[in-house]
C-alpha cells in the first residue's frame, strides 16, 4: 500500500475517535434534525471515507465482522446480548432493588457500615451479573436513597461506579472486553477467572481504601445518618416467581459456558439457546398474568403517577416499613413508558407532518402514529417484561463493536499493527515484565483515548498477536492477562467514554438531573484508579513469576 493510504487510514481512524470522545452536532436546515457524529456514527462514518478512498476493501469490512486471528466478533456480540438480556429481565423483577433495600437495612445508621456494605453488595452482583445491568439498577437507586438521606451524592456513587467496573473483570461474560481476550489470546475462560482473581480482589480491597482516604470528610460519608427508616425489601421485589427462574436460568448459563470452553465450544452456542428460552418463558408467564388479571410487576393498582408523587421517590416512601404494612400493595421500580406523543414518533413521521403541505396528510399520519402509540400501550401492558428490558439492551454496542472492528482491521490491512508491534518489541525487548507494565499502563490510557475499552482492547490485543513470534507463551499470557486488569479498571479513569458503562452512567445522572463534569469526575477517579494499575500489575507480575 502507499504511503498516502497509510497515512490517510492513521488519520481518519484517529479523528473518529475524537468525535467518540466528543460527540458533535452538525447544524442543518429548519424543519431537519440536527446530524450527530458521535460513538454510533462516527466509526460507521469513518469506514464509509476509507471505503470511498480506497484505503480498504470489502474483504477488510468482511473480515471485521466475521472475525480473524481467533477473534470472532459476532460471537463476542451474540454472547453478550444474551447475558444482557438475562440480567436485565432479572433486574426487572426487582431482586436487586431487594437486594440493596436489605442491605441498608443491615447497615442502619452507621455511615461507614453502609457505604462498605453497599460496596461489597455492587461487588458481588457486578461479578455475577456484569456492570452494566448493576450501573442501571445501582444507580437509580443511590440518586434516590442519598436524596432521601441527605447524603452527599458524589461519594456514593462514584464508590458504586468503581466498585462495577473493578468486579466486571473476574469473570469472562463480566464486560465484553474480556470476551475479546479469551477470544484473541485463546485464554480458556475457567483459566481466565483463575488468573484474574487475586488481581481482583487486591484491586478491589485497594480500590475501598483510596475511596475511604478521598472520602474521609464527614460531609462525604457521615458517622451517622439523619435517615434511618428500615426499608421493606419484599415491596420492590415484583416478581418472586420471575426473579427464581431467570437467577437459576443465568447462574446455569455462566457455569455450562465456563465447562464447554474445555471442549472448544462457542459459549454464544450455549448463551443464545437459555436467552430464547428465558424470552418464550417472559411472554408466557406476562400472558398467564395478564390473562387471568394478576399483578405484573407492580400493575393491577392505581400507580403512583395517578397520585402525583414521583415514580422513584414514591417507591422508597412506600418502602418504608411501619408496623402494619405487611400487606402494602407493591409498588413498580420500573419507569412507565412515555406519553409525549411528539417525542415518541420516530423523526421521519414528524418530518412528514412538518413538511406536508396538505391538511389530510396531517390528519393520516397523525392517525397511524395515535394508532402506533396505542399498539406500543397495549403490547407493554401485556408484555411488560420484554418491552421494559427491550430498551434496555445496549443496541449501540452492535455497530459501534462492529465498526472497532474493522478499523483496526483496515489498520491492519496498511501495515500499522505490525508496526505498533515492532515498537512494543523494541520497548520490552521481549522482557515478560516489561510487557506486563507497558500493556497494562497503555490499556488504561487508551481506554480514555481511542474509543472506549473496547476499542483499546481490540487494538492491543492485535497488536500483541503481531508481536507474537518473537514473544515466549508465557509473555503472551502475561500480555493477555494485564490487558484484563487495564480494559477494567481502565473504565474508572479520567473520561465518561473511556467505557460503555461510563456513558451510561452519566446519562442516567443527567436524566435524575445530576451533573457531573468531566473535571469532576476525572478528579475522583484518578486516586482509585492510579492505586488500582499499580496494585494490579504488581499481582499480575506476582503471578507470573509463581507460575513461569
Amino acid at each position: 500500500m502507499t504511503g498516502i493510504s497509510q497515512r490517510a487510514t492513521l488519520v481518519v481512524f484517529i479523528i473518529s475517535i475524537g468525535f467518540v470522545i466528543y460527540p458533535v452536532s452538525i447544524p442543518t436546515p429548519r424543519r431537519i434534525p440536527r446530524i450527530p457524529i458521535n460513538l454510533t456514527t462516527a466509526p460507521i462514518l469513518a469506514i464509509a471515507i476509507l471505503w470511498a478512498a480506497q484505503c480498504l476493501d470489502p474483504a477488510v469490512i468482511r473480515g471485521g465482522i466475521v472475525g480473524t486471528d481467533g477473534v470472532k466478533p459476532y460471537n463476542i456480540l451474540i454472547l453478550f446480548f444474551s447475558l444482557a438480556y438475562m440480567a436485565i429481565t432479572l433486574d426487572i423483577t426487582g431482586i436487586l432493588q431487594s437486594a440493596a433495600f436489605w442491605v441498608s437495612n443491615k447497615g442502619g445508621s452507621n455511615g461507614w457500615k453502609l457505604y462498605s456494605y453497599f460496596y461489597i453488595l455492587l461487588t458481588l452482583l457486578s461479578i455475577l451479573l456484569g456492570n452494566d445491568p448493576v450501573i442501571l439498577s445501582g444507580t437509580a437507586f443511590l440518586i434516590y436513597y442519598t436524596k432521601v438521606a441527605e447524603l452527599n451524592h458524589i461519594s456514593w456513587l462514584m464508590s458504586e461506579f468503581a466498585a462495577a467496573n473493578t468486579a466486571s473483570m473476574v469473570l469472562f461474560v463480566g464486560n465484553p472486553t474480556n470476551v475479546v481476550i479469551c477470544e484473541g489470546f485463546n485464554v480458556n475462560n475457567a483459566a481466565f477467572t483463575a488468573y484474574t482473581i487475586l488481581p481482583f480482589i487486591a484491586c478491589s480491597i485497594f480500590c475501598f481504601l483510596a475511596l475511604g482516604g478521598q472520602y474521609r470528610d464527614k460531609k462525604y460519608v457521615p458517622r451517622k445518618l439523619n435517615h434511618a427508616t428500615d426499608l421493606d425489601a419484599r415491596s420492590v421485589l415484583l416478581d418472586p416467581i420471575g426473579a427464581c427462574v431467570g437467577s437459576f436460568m443465568l447462574g446455569s448459563t455462566l457455569i455450562l459456558c465456563l465447562v464447554v470452553s474445555f471442549f472448544g465450544i462457542d459459549v454464544w452456542m450455549i448463551s443464545l439457546p437459555f436467552a430464547v428460552a428465558k424470552f418464550i418463558y417472559d411472554i408466557a408467564w406476562d400472558h398467564y398474568r395478564f390473562s387471568r388479571k394478576l399483578p405484573m410487576l407492580g400493575r393491577g393498582q392505581n400507580g403512583p403517577q395517578e397520585q402525583g408523587v414521583p415514580l422513584d421517590e414514591f417507591v422508597l416512601q412506600d418502602a418504608q416499613t411501619l408496623p402494619d404494612n405487611k400487606n402494602r400493595h407493591r409498588q413498580s421500580t420500573l419507569p412507565t413508558p412515555t406519553t409525549n406523543k411528539m417525542n415518541s414518533m420516530p423523526n421521519s413521521e414528524r418530518d412528514v407532518i412538518d413538511n406536508s403541505p396538505s391538511p389530510s396528510s396531517k390528519i393520516f399520519a397523525a392517525q397511524w402514529r395515535s394508532k402506533g402509540i396505542a399498539l406500543h400501550k397495549r403490547l407493554h401492558a401485556h408484555f411488560p417484561t420484554f418491552f421494559t428490558a427491550l430498551p434496555r439492551l445496549p443496541f449501540a454496542l452492535v455497530p459501534f463493536a462492529f465498526s472497532q472492528f474493522i478499523l483496526i482491521e483496515a489498520l491492519s490491512h496498511q501495515g500499522w499493527i505490525d508496526v505498533f508491534g515492532t515498537w512494543l518489541l523494541r520497548a520490552t525487548h521481549g522482557d515478560m515484565y516489561r510487557t506486563i507494565w507497558l500493556i497494562g499502563v497503555l490499556g488504561v490510557i487508551l481506554c480514555n483515548i481511542s474509543g472506549t475499552n473496547i476499542g483499546a482492547t481490540i487494538l492491543l490485543t492485535k497488536v500483541v498477536r503481531a508481536a507474537s513470534p518473537m514473544l515466549t507463551d508465557q509473555t503472551i499470557r502475561a500480555a493477555a492477562i494485564a490487558l484484563a486488569i487495564a480494559s477494567n479498571i481502565g473504565a474508572v479513569s479520567f473520561t465518561f467514554s473511556a467505557s460503555l458503562a461510563g456513558l451510561l452512567w452519566k446519562g442516567i445522572l443527567k436524566q435524575k438531573g445530576i451533573i457531573v463534569t468531566q473535571t469532576t469526575f476525572a478528579y475522583w477517579n484518578a486516586l482509585p484508579l492510579v492505586v488500582m494499575m499499580v496494585v494490579g500489575l504488581s499481582v499480575v507480575s506476582a503471578e507470573m513469576a509463581v507460575l513461569y
